[in-house]
């Protein structure tokens, strides 16, 4: 049976009125396979919510339908599923309308549970470090240098991909952003953030020798009057999308068990700054955040790092026999 035709067969389990509907959405709408399939189990939900109350398809009021919701967030149906079994709800009694079978639509107005705000997702602290250390497995010395510099700048500073990629190595008139370099001292990176907001922030350590070891061998690279700090092989400025091959690939290389691309480092380094330092202010300024409220959800990250530290360690948290 093909893909087109599966939805088509599942109707067979619907009354003749709501079959009628799921048809003109296969036919007319041309709605694809997947989308027809979850508003079938969509109406399947709505007619035994239906039968339990009881009440006729047709005389369905809104209170019904915020009752039948707030049933299925009970039973842990995820707030997104619940929007798309409201979308199907919302469509057919709309299509009931359009023929004059019911004079108001009960599902207008009726919203899903707002979904929660999900968390950024951040490496451990040893999978970070092992990505760092990583040394790349190429026999160009200048590439290794670049990639473990790209790693160090991004985790070590925060930076966003646009930021790292804008970086050139002196500042100037025409500089989005660049870094002060003082030989054998400390280094900050100036860069430009969402809103043309200016920060800088300091570059820690390994992020310092990094840096050192591949502007030692960018000349290898680097086209001639290349203002650029990190370059490509054709000596140009590097490209978001390569700093996100490059990362994807060292990864895999250290044997990192997630993706990794380069906003996970930027989260990473908040994270594990906050675990460290408990400072959120410093965290807000040093991401570049407007708002504290941007930066208050690695407290969540946090929260979760000291939940598994409770657990594995506190013998309150311990199960018995353990």
């Amino acid at each position: 049976m093909t893909a087109a035709a599966e939805p088509a067969a599942e109707l067979q389990a619907l009354p003749e009125e709501l079959q009628a509907w799921l048809q003109h959405l296969q036919v007319e709408r041309r709605l694809a396979p997947r989308t027809l399939t979850l508003y079938t189990e969509a109406l399947r939900r709505l007619v035994r919510a239906a039968q339990a109350h009881p009440v006729p398809l047709l005389q369905v009021q809104s209170h019904h339908v915020r009752r039948w919701a707030a049933q299925l967030h009970g039973q842990g149906l995820a707030p997104r599923s619940i929007a798309i079994v409201l979308a199907a709800w919302r469509g057919l009694y709309r299509w009931w309308g359009d023929n004059r079978k019911i004079s108001s639509n009960p599902v207008e107005g009726v919203r899903a549970p707002k979904a929660g705000r999900p968390l950024p997702k951040a490496l451990s602290v040893d999978h970070a470090v092992a990505l760092a250390e990583h040394e790349p497995t190429t026999d160009d010395p200048a590439l290794r240098a670049r990639d473990h510099c790209i790693v160090e700048l991004l985790y070590g500073c925060g930076l966003r991909v646009g930021e790292l990629v804008a970086l050139d190595v002196a500042g100037s008139a025409e500089a989005v952003g660049w870094i002060d370099r003082e030989p054998g001292g400390e280094a900050t990176a100036h860069v430009l953030g969402k809103g043309s907001k200016r920060r800088s922030v300091p570059v820690g350590s390994a992020a310092r020798k990094a840096l050192d070891d591949w502007l030692a061998v960018r000349g290898q690279m680097a086209k001639a009057g290349e203002p650029a700090l990190l370059v490509g092989r054709r000596g140009g400025r590097i490209t978001d999308g390569q700093v996100r091959a490059r990362l994807k690939a060292l990864a895999l290389q250290a044997g990192l068990p997630v993706h990794v691309h380069p906003h996970m480092l930027r989260h990473s380094f908040a994270s594990h700054l906050l675990q460290s330092s408990g400072d959120l202010r410093a965290v807000q300024e040093l991401l570049g955040h407007a708002s504290i409220a941007t930066t208050q959800v690695y407290t969540r990250l946090d929260f979760q790092h000291l939940a598994k530290v409770y657990d594995a360690a506190h013998p309150r948290a311990r199960k018995r026999g353990a």
